[in-house]
């Protein structure tokens, strides 16, 4: 690609999402309900292949907002009696504004505070969120009694998914989100090079974007390039992300 505007994609995208459900409301409310797994959970083939597409059409018809599919997921997510159905009304209900996020995500972290790997999840998932408050969201998580900067999973888990997976909000167009990932690269090589290295290349694609963002993410490789004594590690990240092409 050349001269991505990654605000502009989202904005496609979530339009297209919105009509879909929209215009295929009711054959997606069919298809969720005769996607129901009868009895408890099973975890063969053609019950995960069941509940994905049970999923899938949920995220489609909450994609509007509309409240009726807002209240299908926090149902789901307060009714589910597995970890796929759980997390994914839990993700559905993430990509919305509304009081039923908040309950669940709170509710999710009191449930599994002490299952490492699902707490990786919920941090993950909130780093997620496309929306313009979730820097400052990921910023106040790192404070978080969870959250450390000497746990490589959790920082894989909350800065690398905001970086890597979270493109509106990572390649913002006033460069924010690059800044955020050159404090966190400075104060983490001298604990851990190869994690900060391994997140210096969320910046692997800032040559494909508009000139505004291409410009912001240049400068912010420099400030790290700039900031000497880096490891062996993250300097090779940078220098070659620099380099000529």
């Amino acid at each position: 690609g050349r001269d991505i505007d990654p605000d502009a994609i989202f904005r496609a995208r979530s339009t297209l999402r919105t009509e879909i459900g929209e215009r295929l409301g009711p054959a997606l409310s069919t298809v969720y309900d005769r996607m129901t797994v009868p009895g408890g959970y099973t975890p063969d083939a053609t019950s995960a292949g069941r509940r994905s597409l049970r999923n899938v059409a949920l995220d489609l018809m909450a994609a509007g907002g509309a409240q009726a599919a807002i209240a299908r997921a926090a149902q789901q997510y307060d009714t589910a009696d597995n970890m796929t159905d759980r997390m994914a009304a839990l993700a559905t209900l993430s990509l919305h504004d509304v009081p039923e996020r908040e309950r669940a995500l709170a509710d999710f972290y009191e449930r599994y505070a002490g299952d490492v790997l699902v707490i990786d999840k919920w941090f993950s998932l909130q780093a997620m969120i496309p929306q313009p408050d979730t820097l400052d969201k990921v910023r106040a998580l790192t404070k978080h009694s969870a959250f450390s900067l000497s746990n490589p999973n959790r920082v894989r888990a909350l800065i690398g998914a905001f970086a890597m997976s979270n493109l509106t909000q990572f390649n913002r167009a006033d460069g924010a989100g690059y800044d955020f990932l050159v404090e966190t690269l400075l104060a983490l090589d001298p604990k851990n090079p190869q994690v900060a290295a391994r997140l210096a290349t969320a910046f692997r694609i800032w040559r494909t974007l508009e000139e505004g963002r291409r410009g912001k993410a240049e400068a912010a490789l420099k400030r790290v390039k700039d900031a000497g004594s880096l490891s062996r590690d993250l300097a090779d990240i940078v220098e070659r992300a620099l380099a000529a092409p």
